[in-house]
């Protein structure tokens, strides 16, 4: 139980696992669209990760720390651009790093969060723009329609879970639960409907795969449940396309 708890603390609760999904996320399609470079990955997981740090420490006793932490990694992540890539892939993750500033930042007086039932939307638009324009040479319309939607439906899980601690209007809120379900089954369902008839075979599939996952944890998903449900399992989901991808071309 201890080792559990330490994992949660270390691994979950440190925006490394959020993180990790997302780049992993990122790379089934890099994969599927021949693009795959392991400096594009750590620039995606860098972004991420310290996107996500921002937003949950800025407004804590750490957050100077956190801003040192985050100017290291944008220079960071600009060497890697410059060095692996050029001045349009540059612009296009300003362009990204701008719009997460824009989701929650303190010094905003109002910021997307704040906005009722946009957050869904905008998490979905955010993921699915590195998928689809921050990893190709040219914006894929497919790649973001499958991002899109399958994100928006698994942020719409963790809304369930804060829905009595929401301080603005959300889907369950305003919907109820079970209608808020409803809502996350269709916009999977049409994820995979477009993966079937974009992607090539193996990758179809192993999205497919993962949209029944995805099915099953979206239907248990409950306010009661504990936070570690959500935090690792529904947030697993993103990267269960490539993991089902693995297991498809290795064994």
């Amino acid at each position: 139980m201890n080792f559990l708890k330490i994992l949660k603390k270390t691994v979950i609760d440190s925006q490394i696992y959020v993180s990790v999904m997302g780049t992993l996320f990122a790379v089934f399609f890099m994969k599927e669209q021949n693009t795959f470079r392991f400096p594009t990955v750590l620039l995606i997981f860098i972004t991420y990760f310290s996107g996500y740090l921002y937003t949950k420490y800025q407004y804590t006793r750490h957050f100077l720390k956190i801003l040192v932490l985050n100017a290291v990694a944008g220079i960071i992540c600009a060497f890697l651009i410059i060095h692996n890539h050029n001045e349009i892939r540059l612009l296009k993750w300003f362009i990204i790093v701008v719009l997460g500033l824009l989701y929650n930042s303190f010094f905003l007086d109002v910021y997307i969060r704040k906005i009722p039932l946009l957050k869904v939307f905008y998490v979905g638009l955010v993921w699915a723009l590195v998928n689809c324009w921050l990893t190709l040479p040219e914006f894929s319309l497919p790649i973001f329609m499958i991002s899109f939607f399958f994100i928006t439906a698994l942020v719409l899980p963790f809304d369930i879970r804060d829905m009595e601690s929401d301080t603005v209007q959300t889907f369950p809120k305003l919907i109820g639960v079970q209608n808020t379900k409803y809502a996350a089954y269709l916009l999977v369902f049409v994820s995979m409907l477009i993966a079937v008839f974009y992607l090539k075979p193996v990758y179809d599939t192993a999205f497919f795969l993962s949209g029944i996952i995805t099915f099953i944890l979206i239907y248990f998903s409950e306010n009661k449940r504990d936070d570690t449900y959500f935090s690792f399992w529904v947030e697993t989901c993103s990267a269960l396309p490539f993991l089902f991808l693995l297991i498809m071309e290795y064994f």
